[in-house]
């Protein structure tokens, strides 16, 4: 399991979710409350974020060491501001590789994703109908080993075909769930997914509990008097009047910091 956060408002700089709060991101790494499996999330971590004035632009910056040893990080986490960040720290699953390409979050075009879960024991359950399902571009664009790579290249496939963010991730969910069901294969899949406008994402799972998942709207963030925004996050970084998001449901932050969601 990994910890997620999710940004969306006025331009806050990286600091302030993921060292300032009380439970920060870099507390939960070695110290989360909620997780349902693993104990520490060391196994690497990454940021991404759009600039303002470039919104159509990603950028991304990761390490595999444990988010709280990186030496580079407060620097870069004190200059960078952002109206749209995401940042996610690892707990790698047994067997996979702790390597950069497995770090996320990974990166499309402008699309930023991240997945917290598993597929139960993914390289000998769905590691190969996922492949036998995607383009060969989709295929391609994984560089990693990771069950949420695969994921997220099954949801690139969708976007093909889909209207919309929200719509191509709720036709890979129905396609996992039926690839679940048809090799009796359980997995959970806690979503985070951005275009520099909205953070779109899910809280879902087949056959096992779901991760938990938060959202909070128009309260300050630590150390800054901004109300105009909302974070998602697999724990609570502070006291607030965060709401848990209901288990299998998709959910649209949109620009204007409107929040929608629904049931699958």
């Amino acid at each position: 399991m990994c910890r997620l956060l999710g940004y969306l408002g006025s331009p806050i700089s990286l600091e302030q979710v993921l060292s300032q709060p009380e439970h920060s991101l870099i507390v939960q790494s070695y110290q989360p409350k909620e997780m349902k499996s693993g104990v520490v999330n060391a196994d690497g971590f990454g940021v991404g974020w759009y600039d303002s004035d470039r919104e159509s632009e990603s950028f991304t910056y990761k390490n595999t060491v444990p988010i709280w040893s990186d030496v580079n990080l407060p620097s870069l986490s004190r200059y960078v501001e952002s109206h749209c960040l995401l940042a996610n720290v690892r707990s790698a699953t047994a067997g996979i590789a702790v390597d950069l390409s497995n770090c996320q979050p990974f990166q499309y075009g402008q699309i930023l994703s991240m997945h917290n879960g598993l597929i139960k024991d993914f390289r000998h359950t769905l590691y190969r109908p996922i492949c036998d399902r995607l383009s060969d571009a989709a295929y391609q664009w994984v560089k990693g080993s990771t069950d949420s790579e695969h994921m997220i290249a099954l949801l690139i496939d969708e976007l093909e075909t889909s209207s919309t963010l929200i719509q191509a991730l709720h036709h890979m969910l129905k396609v996992l769930t039926e690839l679940g069901e048809k090799h009796q294969t359980p997995f959970s899949a806690n979503f985070i997914l951005s275009d520099g406008q909205q953070l779109v994402g899910s809280r879902y799972a087949y056959q096992l509990d779901s991760p938990s998942l938060y959202y909070l709207k128009d309260e300050p963030v630590k150390d800054h008097s901004v109300s105009n925004s909302v974070l998602i996050a697999s724990e609570p970084l502070f006291e607030g009047n965060w709401e848990s998001l209901p288990d299998r449901c998709l959910f649209t932050v949109h620009h204007d910091l409107t929040i929608d969601i629904q049931s699958v």
